[in-house]
């Protein structure tokens, strides 16, 4: 599964992407946001609060109830605002 960061997801992470093989546990979004947020300090703070975090799977806009499996592209990023 491939993870990509934007904007201060990135920043905390320390990381633009990076490829994970997350346990048989992780089922969807919010699974896997949890699991990832174990990774590391920098990963912890990222997800602290996963209100703040949007995301995609596949390049299609996901709630933390939408599943995920081996070989997607998930991506995090923050709300968009327009202006």
């Amino acid at each position: 599964m491939k993870i990509v960061y934007f904007a201060w997801l990135r920043e905390r992470t320390g990381l633009t992407e990076e490829d994970v093989a997350p346990p048989a546990t992780v089922k969807d979004v919010g699974g896997l946001v949890t699991w990832l947020a174990t990774r590391s300090d920098g990963h912890a703070r990222a997800f602290a609060v996963p209100g703040q975090i949007r995301a995609a799977v596949n390049q299609e806009y996901a709630s933390l109830d939408h599943p995920v499996a081996a070989g997607d592209e998930v991506a995090f990023f923050p709300p968009v605002t327009g202006g």
